[in-house]
């Protein structure tokens, strides 16, 4: 984002985020979750809340700074240079924190929200079921309450951080007469007796982040740790994919940005022929063409969270909230993909950390829903908008010179 069109502020917030990844994360670290020789890094999300970096949308009084989103995206593609699975980790505290935040009860925000912020509780969201991913509805852990306590049974697999955890944001069926929207309810979980996660997983990339598989066997949990409404989980859910779509968006850029800085450097030193290959077109317009997606990328994301703090949620903000993550996180693919092509034999090694992005940004394009998923969204809500706004505009489809041919428009 251009410094011309960022306040003192925000400058200031971004430069503070690029000291920290600059010298707060070592390259070992890095190297050591690729490798998996660490599942979680504790250690990471502590030193993010020591600098106050956690939930920085949230009130001061639970631990954030009450900032927006315009700052939260800055902040995350500057975490988004070191990859996908500690961008995740940063994100997780918005993420969850956000259906604490708007959905939950003063005493949650002071037991949990609190905490979470000061690096003295982590968490995971735990989302995704074996029989399906998407299928948010089609969810089959189940809660029944008996007295004070729901049991909980059931599990979640695909769950980044669940390795480090120590509390889970829970989907589960409350009720099997209701319809889809009206059964499924959302609760906070500590991880104690009877819940059990295992790392089942070789992840292509993104590793290091906890990802593992989590099974709910009786767990006992308070009726006080339900979010919102009983049978409310739609409500939480859809509100919830502003913070899962944008947190994905943004750390793509920083991403996507770490990949074309590498190649272009790479570009403006190697020579062959006689002359750097970036004066090749065969190189230079694909960096032209990453740096064109980029920007513009980082400006759809930019304006989605303008539009996202002007207005909250909305169906126009759920659309333009899922187009930020599917064309942010197609860009990164693109943007690496196109790194690793001008770096040539040399960006397939481990030189290079081009082909662990690259591993990354595969896994980004799948996440907080497919970019599959997220079409169906956009041209939903497009049609939605289109439809129900006939007359808002000027009709341009009469400015033909046989646009009242008689029998020419047949539609079915």
């Amino acid at each position: 984002m251009s410094d011309l069109l960022l306040t003192q502020e925000q400058r200031n917030l971004r430069d503070e985020a690029r000291s920290i990844v600059r010298e707060g994360v070592t390259r070992q670290l890095l190297l050591d979750m690729d490798s998996e020789k660490i599942h979680y890094p504790r250690e990471y999300i502590q030193m993010l809340a020591e600098h106050h970096l956690l939930g920085l949308r949230f009130p001061l009084e639970w631990g954030g700074r009450g900032l927006d989103w315009s700052h939260e995206v800055l902040v995350l593609e500057e975490i988004g240079v070191l990859g996908a699975s500690l961008a995740c980790l940063y994100s997780l505290p918005s993420i969850v924190g956000e259906a604490i935040n708007v959905f939950g009860t003063a005493e949650q925000k002071n037991k949990y929200l609190k905490h979470i912020l000061t690096g003295g509780l982590t968490v995971a969201e735990a989302l995704t079921e074996p029989r399906g991913g998407s299928d948010f509805f089609g969810a089959t852990t189940s809660m029944k309450r008996e007295g004070d306590y729901y049991i909980l049974n059931g599990q979640k697999r695909f769950i980044v951080g669940a390795e480090g955890a120590d509390l889970f944001l829970v989907y589960a069926r409350s009720s099997e007469d209701g319809s889809g929207h009206k059964a499924i309810s959302t609760l906070l979980v500590e991880r104690g007796q009877g819940v059990e996660v295992q790392h089942v997983y070789g992840l292509m990339g993104t590793r290091g982040g906890g990802t593992g598989r989590v099974y709910f066997r009786n767990v006992q949990v308070p009726v006080q740790n339900l979010i919102g409404q009983e049978h409310g989980g739609y409500e939480i859910f859809n509100q919830m994919m502003i913070p899962e779509r944008m947190t994905s968006a943004a750390g793509a850029l920083g991403l996507a940005r770490a990949a074309l800085e590498i190649s272009a450097r790479y570009a403006d030193r190697r020579k062959a022929f006689g002359q750097k290959i970036r004066e090749f077109e065969g190189v230079s317009f694909k960096i032209a063409d990453s740096l064109t997606r980029l920007d513009a990328a980082r400006a759809l994301v930019h304006e989605t969270a303008r539009i996202v703090d002007s207005i909250g949620n909305s169906n126009f903000v759920r659309r333009m909230v899922s187009e930020a993550k599917k064309f942010a996180t197609d860009t990164a693919w693109a943007v690496v993909n196109d790194a690793m092509q001008v770096m040539g034999g040399i960006g397939y090694t481990n030189v290079y950390p081009i082909e662990r992005l690259l591993r990354d940004a595969r896994l980004m394009t799948i996440w907080t829903g497919t970019n599959e998923i997220m079409s169906l969204v956009i041209q939903h809500e497009y049609y939605r908008e289109l439809l129900s706004n006939i007359t808002s505009t000027r009709d341009v489809e009469a400015d033909a010179l046989n646009a009242d041919a008689e029998g020419e428009k047949v539609y079915e």
